[in-house]
């Protein structure tokens, strides 16, 4: 029988552990309280298991985390789930701010495109490319060949950098796109408007606000005191992203796909800003992760 100072060293192991196997858990579901519930599953089993019948603790652990965030997506996959009703959907048990912060540490766009992955590619990509776990291992979680777990994470690759190769001006516009973020969370009128060409037009669709009706916003001012409004609701979930090939912002509370900003960038100024949240247009878009 386990002694008390046995279960008790096995926990502090661990617990060394634990916030690896959390980023491993929270980037396969999207979801903190989803995250937490696979890690202490592990936990659990682990606590069923003889200590000197396992060789290397963490690669143990890792393993055990993938199996069962597996077992939840191909779960999730058959179910279809329904997508999020607003921002605030889907929060689960875990604290809202500290799922905002995680994902915004994360990246946003990337649990967007991770999101549309199949269950095996998901698996796949976090594991290697995140976690640095071999291939060898990840066929033998995935009942294929490493040859085949290499080809499922290729693929997954292709899909998070999105497929075209960056225009040159990307880095100028990304940089625009991320000072309009950072201006509306913060509340700056004054840094907003210069990024904002005069005769700016805002487009948001009938979907993007909180009347039933398409909006348009006409010049700096306007733009810009719509967008103080908007931020410190959307600042959460909220990120820079490659959206139809140009950098933009997506809205995506646990990795799904609320709203998305269009920017169109001339002489390092926004001319255009199209506000996209209607799910029939919303499944139209394609989205990436963002090059540093």
């Amino acid at each position: 029988m386990e002694s008390v100072d046995e279960r008790d060293r096995l926990a502090a192991e661990f617990e060394q552990h634990r916030t690896r196997l959390r980023g491993v858990a929270y980037r396969m579901l999207g979801s903190l309280g989803e995250a937490d519930d696979a890690v202490q599953e592990a936990w659990l089993r682990l606590s069923r298991t003889e200590r000197d019948e396992i060789d290397n603790l963490a690669a143990w652990l890792t393993t055990v985390v993938a199996r069962i965030c597996l077992n939840l997506l191909r779960a999730r996959e058959n179910r279809r789930e329904e997508p999020l009703d607003g921002v605030d959907g889907g929060a689960g048990s875990a604290d809202p701010a500290e799922e905002a912060a995680l994902a915004d540490s994360v990246g946003v766009a990337l649990l967007v495109v991770l999101d549309l992955l199949s269950p095996a590619e998901r698996v796949a990509f976090v594991l290697h490319d995140l976690f640095a776990v071999p291939f060898d291992e990840i066929g033998t979680l995935l009942d294929k060949s490493p040859a085949a777990a290499r080809q499922l994470a290729s693929r997954a690759r292709r899909r998070v950098r999105g497929a075209d190769p960056a225009p040159a001006d990307h880095g100028r516009r990304r940089e625009v796109v991320d000072a309009f973020l950072a201006a509306s969370r913060g509340g700056d009128f004054g840094a907003l408007v210069a990024l904002l060409d005069p005769d700016v037009v805002l487009h948001a669709d009938a979907a993007a606000g909180p009347a039933p009706a398409p909006l348009v916003l006409r010049g700096a001012a306007q733009v810009a005191k719509g967008a103080i409004a908007a931020g410190s609701a959307r600042a959460a979930f909220s990120g820079p992203a490659l959206v139809n090939g140009s950098p933009g912002v997506v809205l995506a509370p646990h990795g799904k796909v609320f709203l998305v900003l269009s920017f169109t960038v001339e002489d390092d100024r926004i001319t255009a800003i199209d506000i996209i949240a209607e799910p029939e247009r919303l499944r139209g878009v394609e989205i990436a992760v963002l090059g540093d």
